[in-house]
């Protein structure tokens, strides 16, 4: 029954909340004006916290459930990237286009009528033999996928451009295909494009697989066996991977080329594999053919002193000469199949985020080319190898960006960072890691709620800082375990300056909104205790918190001892020297307990018949008062506030001296006169001592000054005849 109430209270209080005309001033002064005391508060600020926890619960879940949503967002805005650049690029071909119509019309005519008379006498000769260009009553326009021309070898050098210039007829916004000299048709085909993560399909497009770059064009509905261009890469910078047949979705593949990729799906499984022998083919040819051009480029040195070595005098130098870069080219065996497709598998392992695979292949060829030289082809292959590098490290880099989410904490980033260190990039896989750890740190400090309770928010702030700070000490000390100890002096600094984040949101919590000094002293001391435990792990930041802080509870103590004198000044003032009455054992048996809890151990003595005190409730009061404030101050005691505390202490104690000492200077009652000497006497030899031995104990040393005013201020030395003070 008590559990129904309890929820039906619950959400009568969520959508007294959650109404759109809610004023939170009206809302607490007509709960003020309800309650029946400060019970019934509490339980209501419990119902509110309870509820602000379970929507902060649901709106995190909400958050969860959304992510993936995020990232396919994300995924999303980068397609929508590709294509604007893709429409800009196309856009600077159709301008440079119209541009050249009035220079090339003529000629683009007369190839044109030449292509078309070429291409009707082929699909006379070999109308069969198209059958699986599916062009549909088109094939006479483009070399057939398995006939003799798939590699280029069947017509000559004309007839490779004619087809060339065929198919520049065909698609739309492809000239540019003319400036590549040497460049024919291999392969073409219909193929279907899916979406990468859904697996929807997205159009139909035709594939043009060239000696050195596939083009693919999108059909035009509208338009009967024309195309529009949409995309052109590179072979060298193109990885074909085959997709597992997973019913429906079968007979597909999937090209690569960072940081984006393609999937597309052929009629069948028999021209599936065409498309991935011939690309497969078509590259290793293109590679051979660079290697090939790479040799021919570096040999010509040693061929030309041929002719004239019967003649010529100088025969061994010259031979001699020669022979050395020789001898180290052949040294340097690049034929191998893993080095001629390192490129293409480092731009899959990119695109994949295989990020380790990535650095194992690098480490491989490094051991590898490890003391030999350095020919031109090397060089080439090192060109090549270190573009794919700088990629690579552009990819951890972003990794490891605040941009990204900061879910996860410091284990999330040890990929990236163990990675770029592989790298040799070890300054800037540290300068990262603590960039990123500390935008953790202060969104998550930012993100705490600022609750009604001090104490109860600095406990949420320590937590959450030291425990982020030890979490990333312990990711620190693994992940640059064995490296150069500069980074151990770079994470040292960043822990300084993310403790001089946590000093501002601390002080501006306890000191910038005037807490009591006993609320200051325990929210020091619980700061004080998580900073100790950063000595597990060999780190002690406790020097610093103390240095940041110093200036703040010098604030803290000087704004109390004001107040404590103020307090003592009014309570002087309004002074009789009356003997206090408690009026009720019960009141008498608490002060015992007060004066005890103050280190005043012989407070019996002090105490007459019935509920008398001997003492004025003058310096009982300032008695409480000093104690309380020493005690609350060596909880935030440290050796810079030394001087600070004791000269804070002095100056209180000498408020109540004086005017002890005036009093009894110029009281002429002797019975008063009596009264103010036995509280005198209360004064210098109990109080005064309990201070010096309670400064000792929590100081750790003496206070020669406290013995000094002590001493100075005994009471035998009072003449009571005198009307000067000795003090």
């Amino acid at each position: 029954m008590a559990m129904a109430m309890s929820d039906s209270g619950a959400s009568r209080l969520r959508r007294q909340l959650e109404s759109g005309g809610f004023e939170a001033r009206l809302y607490v002064k007509q709960l003020s004006q309800q309650s029946d005391g400060d019970r019934d508060l509490q339980e209501h600020r419990q119902r509110i916290q309870a509820l602000a926890e379970e929507t902060a619960q649901n709106l995190k879940r909400n958050v969860y459930q959304n992510y993936r949503q995020f990232i396919e967002t994300a995924r999303e805005i980068s397609y929508l990237e590709s294509e604007m650049y893709q429409l800009s690029h196309l856009l600077t071909e159709q301008k440079s286009s119209l541009e050249s119509i009035p220079l090339t019309l003529l000629p683009a005519a007369a190839a044109a009528a030449a292509g078309a008379a070429a291409a009707s006498g082929g699909e006379e000769g070999g109308g069969g033999a198209g059958g699986r260009d599916h062009l549909r009553g088109q094939a006479g326009f483009f070399p057939t996928p398995g006939g003799a021309s798939r590699d280029g070898a069947g017509p000559g050098e004309e007839g490779k451009q004619r087809t060339l210039t065929t198919l520049l007829e065909k698609v739309e916004g492809c000239r540019h295909l003319l400036e590549t000299p040497g460049q024919y048709l291999v392969y073409n085909g219909d193929l279907v494009e899916y979406e990468a993560d859904h697996m929807a399909q997205l159009q139909r497009v035709h594939g043009f697989l060239m000696n050195d770059c596939l083009l693919v064009a999108t059909w035009l509905p509208q338009r009967r066996g024309m195309y529009r261009y949409n995309a052109l890469y590179p072979l060298d910078g193109l990885a074909v991977v085959n997709v597992k047949d997973n019913p429906p979705m079968k007979d597909m593949f999937k090209l690569l080329m960072f940081p984006e990729s393609r999937i597309f799906q052929a009629e069948n499984a028999k021209i599936k594999r065409e498309w991935l022998e011939v690309l497969e083919e078509t590259k290793r040819a293109l590679s051979e053919k660079r290697r090939r051009e790479q040799e021919e480029a570096a040999a010509p040195r040693g061929p030309p002193q041929v002719p004239s070595k019967a003649s010529n005098p100088f025969e061994d130098e010259e031979d001699d000469e020669p022979a050395v870069p020789e001898v180290e080219e052949e040294k340097v065996d690049l034929s191998m199949e893993w080095i001629q497709e390192l490129p293409e598998d480092l731009d899959v392992c990119i695109a994949q985020r295989d990020f380790e695979g990535a650095v194992d292949l690098l480490d491989k060829l490094n051991h590898y080319l490890e003391d030999k030289p350095s020919p031109p082809p090397v060089k080439e292959l090192r060109a090549k190898v270190d573009e794919r590098v700088r990629q690579l490290t552009e990819v951890l880099v972003f990794e490891l960006s605040p941009d990204r989410s900061l879910r996860g904490g410091p284990k999330a980033t040890r990929r990236a960072v163990s990675q770029l260190i592989r790298l040799g990039q070890c300054t800037k896989a540290c300068e990262l890691f603590l960039r990123n750890r500390a935008a953790a740190v202060h969104t998550a400090i930012r993100q705490l709620r600022i609750e009604g309770a001090t104490l109860l928010y600095i406990h949420k702030l320590c937590h959450v800082f030291f425990t982020s700070l030890l979490e990333t000490a312990r990711e620190f000390e693994t992940d640059f375990a064995g490296t150069d100890s500069g980074c151990y002096s770079a994470f040292v600094v960043w822990a300084r300056s993310a403790m001089g984040m946590f000093v501002d949101a601390f002080s501006k919590q306890v000191f910038d909104s005037k807490e009591s000094l006993s609320t200051a002293a325990e929210c020091v001391k619980v700061a004080k205790e998580h900073c100790q435990q950063l000595g597990d792990i060999g780190l002690d930041l406790t020097f610093i918190i103390h240095a940041l802080l110093v200036k703040d509870i010098q604030g803290a103590l000087h704004s109390y001892k004001e107040i404590i004198i103020e307090a003592t000044k009014h309570r002087n003032s309004e002074e009789m020297w009356r003997r206090m009455n408690l009026m009720t054992p019960e009141a008498l048996g608490k002060l015992k307990e007060e004066m005890k809890s103050c280190g005043v151990r012989n407070f019996e003595q002090y105490t007459g018949d019935d509920c008398w005190v001997n003492l004025s409730y003058t310096v009982v009061a300032f008695t409480k008062q000093t104690m309380g404030f020493l005690e609350e101050a060596l909880k935030l005691y440290f050796p810079e506030l030394h001087m600070v505390l004791l000269e804070s202490l002095v100056e209180i104690i000498l408020v109540a001296v004086q005017h002890v000492d005036y009093s009894l200077r110029c009281e002429q009652d002797p019975e008063k006169k009596a009264f103010i000497r036995q509280n005198a006497s209360f004064l210098y030899e109990t109080v005064l001592p309990v201070v010096e031995k309670r400064f000792e104990e929590g100081v750790g040393k003496p206070a020669k000054q406290l013995q000094d005013l002590r001493n100075a201020s005994r009471l035998i030395r009072v003449n009571p005849e005198s009307t000067t003070s000795v003090v």
